[in-house]
């Protein structure tokens, strides 16, 4: 995704709206919760790992599935899964001998869909 960057403007004067920073001070989480957040976004920013949940969006699927699917090996869907199985991303259930993964739950798929209508969206 090439983009142009543009200068960040600033304003032109050192003025502290106090009222403003007291405000929005109360209402910020705790320092451990925002390095979690961050945490958790960096699990998104693997490409692979985004496949593997956008195929997991559309249906569960086996190990041997994804890796046919990406083109990878199944160590490698494997070390993935395990990444976003930590982040609570995805859970797994065993039948016989074949684990399906799907999305752990709905909150994951609407982050999926509102980073894609961000990411295609016109923004002028």
């Amino acid at each position: 995704m090439a983009r142009n960057l543009q200068p960040v403007e600033k304003c032109d004067c050192n003025v502290i709206h106090e009222d403003v920073v007291a405000k929005v001070r109360e209402k910020m989480p705790e320092e451990e919760i925002l390095y979690d957040l961050a945490e958790l976004f960096k699990v998104f920013g693997d490409s692979t790992r985004i496949k593997i949940l956008w195929a997991l969006d559309e249906d569960e699927m086996c190990v041997c599935d994804i890796a046919y699917l990406l083109n990878m090996t199944q160590s490698a869907i494997s070390h993935q899964l395990r990444v976003l199985k930590q982040a609570h991303l995805v859970k797994s259930r065993r039948e016989g001998k074949v684990v399906y993964y799907s999305l752990a739950d709905d909150h994951v798929k609407l982050i999926l869909d509102q980073g894609l209508i961000h990411t295609t969206e016109d923004n002028v």
